[in-house]
């Protein structure tokens, strides 16, 4: 797609025997193993869509739409704006904002000056954005006006010079007939007048769309810094350089098969969490897709959209197909538009997959990926016919990635076919490092290997599998038992709409696996009945021996059951 930008370098892979790797066996005719990444920066992919597709529709709000002309001009006056800030290369810029036109101008503009991303998510409360404000030592924050109560009591304690402030509103329709109701329901709040707080519409008003030069190091220089970690511990800044994120978006493209200007894509995982920022921001706009933005998940909402705008690709976590699958009105909305959806982040549970499949027609597959490797390595086939696709698989390495199993101990030995150890990666998108934490960074990075921390196998066809993450190993009279197994069958079980299996301290067995179950409405509670699901399909010692009920569960912001939430819980009421 930039043979035409004949600046821009390429990187060479040298002439040598090409290894032999177990997943090549496997591996997509259509599809190939190696890519050529140019050394450029990330806007410029954006740049080189808008010089070959001006007039295309790009993104999709509400009832607006922006074409690649308009968004360019958009991106183009912030970073202008920016600059006459005094915001420089190499200064990190925070992106405070829910999935809505405003993060994808604020994202490409700041990073045409050289300046580094820093997304932060809405749903943080004070001490995490003071934390990731500090940490990341930001002096300018793009904002929503409604997250303005959480900045005002922290913002004096960090080095912010400036905030920049929109509302949901701002790039709405101007017609209220359009929307009808609906745009005076919007909320938005009015932020306090002062020197150092600017609105984002005024300040591109005035801005020219002439921003200044600026010479970026690709492989070197830093995109995003990517906070990750918050529920294992304080929240790391993963140092994503522009040749990760830029490789991580032709791996996403290539693999999808997709016809430049052809898709439409649902953006409805947030745009602050790498997942959504490459598979429904970077990747798309790289095929010049049109996005259709969400500012929140809402299932009804989803299945609307889906219907209204056609939409073919469809990235989201195994919750939000759940969830869908469980909406009373599911069967009024046509979803077969859908051609191929990914699911990534947790687990995803075959029963929803099959249901979920034979909704849209399409192919939903499970992927993975972690912020530090921008984020996915692995993905199953996009096939349609299924044959190439391996269920509770997460699939094959990606192009030029590679993977490995290797011993829980050491972290030196290579498992064979089959055994089980920690999954480690290596590639183009592998991070540089942990902001300001070499001790961290020497931790999972090693000879440019990133471990994972999720423990995991290979098959003999090179498929790969993940059984669990190392800390939620429960250890049951010193047998290992995996929660993500015991959670997939409680997901075949009609009544279960979300669990979380953990371990609970036990004096005699030193673990019992304990599942945490939200119900399905209408649905009783009877925890014999589920238990004796559930055991009469694993071999003894990884039988469910506890089962509660409840309401709701700890979820991260993707949907997924954070269980150490639970775990902990289980282990301070076991000190009472």
């Amino acid at each position: 797609m930039l043979s035409a930008d004949k600046s821009a370098k390429k990187t060479r892979r040298k002439k040598t025997r090409e290894p032999v790797r177990p997943w090549f066996q496997s591996w997509p005719t259509d599809i190939p193993k190696h890519l050529e990444y140019p050394e450029i920066a990330l806007p410029s992919l954006f740049d080189e869509t808008v010089r070959k597709y001006p007039d295309k529709s790009a993104l999709v709000y509400f009832n607006r739409e922006f074409t690649y002309r308009e968004l360019k001009l958009l991106a183009d006056r912030f970073a202008s704006a920016l600059s006459e800030l005094g915001v420089r290369k190499g200064d990190r810029v925070a992106i405070f904002l829910p999935n809505i036109p405003q993060f994808v101008i604020a994202y490409y503009g700041l990073m045409k000056i050289g300046a580094v991303a820093s997304a932060i998510s809405p749903l943080y409360k004070e001490r995490e954005v003071e934390h990731q404000l500090r940490d990341s030592e930001a002096e300018t924050l793009v904002l929503l006006d409604l997250l303005y109560p959480t900045v005002e009591k922290t913002w004096q304690n960090t080095k912010l010079k400036n905030l920049i402030v929109t509302g949901l509103k701002d790039y709405m329709p101007t017609s209220t007939r359009m929307l009808g109701t609906l745009l005076r329901k919007i909320p938005s709040r009015k932020v306090e007048t002062a020197p150092n707080i600017h609105s984002f519409t005024h300040l591109l008003s005035k801005a020219t769309s002439t921003p200044p030069e600026v010479e970026i190091n690709p492989i070197k220089d830093l995109a995003a810094l990517q906070y990750t970690g918050g529920t294992t511990g304080i929240a790391k800044g993963a140092m994503l350089t522009h040749m990760n994120l830029v490789s991580n978006a032709l791996m996403c493209a290539a693999w999808l098969r997709s016809e430049e200007g052809k898709d439409t894509f649902l953006a409805v995982l947030p745009l602050f969490h790498i997942y959504g920022m490459t598979t429904g921001m970077n990747g798309p706009i790289y095929l010049a897709g049109k996005i259709v933005l969400l500012p929140r998940f809402d299932v009804a909402g989803t299945l609307k959209a889906i219907q209204k705008h056609r939409v073919t690709v469809f990235c989201g976590a195994p919750a939000m197909y759940s969830m869908l699958l469980a909406h009373p009105e599911l069967e009024k909305h046509d979803c077969t538009s859908v051609r191929f959806c990914i699911s990534g982040s947790a687990p995803l549970p075959p029963e929803v997959q099959r249901k979920f499949m034979e909704v849209t027609k399409g192919v939903l597959v499970e992927g993975y990926g972690l912020t530090e490797s921008s984020p996915v390595t692995h993905c199953n086939p996009l096939d349609r016919t299924m044959k190439t696709v391996k269920v509770g698989s997460i699939g094959l390495p990606w192009p030029d990635t590679e993977a490995k199993i290797v011993d829980l101990e050491t972290g030196e030995g290579e498992m064979k076919g089959g055994e089980t150890g920690e999954l480690v990666v290596k590639g183009p998108q592998v991070m540089k490092g942990y902001w300001k934490m070499e001790q961290e960074t020497q931790g999972v990075l090693r000879d440019g290997w990133l471990y994972t921390g999720d423990i995991g196998k290979m098959d003999e066809t090179g498929y790969f599998y993940i059984t669990d993450r190392k800390k939620d190993l429960i250890k049951y009279k010193g047998y290992s038992v995996y929660p993500r197994e015991l959670e997939d069958v409680l997901y075949e079980h009609p009544s279960v709409k979300l669990c979380g299996v953990v371990g609970k301290p036990d004096p005699v067995a030193g673990e019992i696996p304990k599942a945490f179950i939200t119900l399905k409405d209408g649905a009783a509670p009877n925890a014999q009945a589920i238990m004796d699901f559930v055991n009469e399909k694993v071999a003894s010692y990884k039988a469910i021996r506890e089962v509660e009920f409840r309401t709701d569960l700890p979820t991260n912001l993707l949907g997924k059951v954070v269980r150490r939430v639970l775990r902990e819980e289980e282990r301070a009421n076991a000190q009472v």
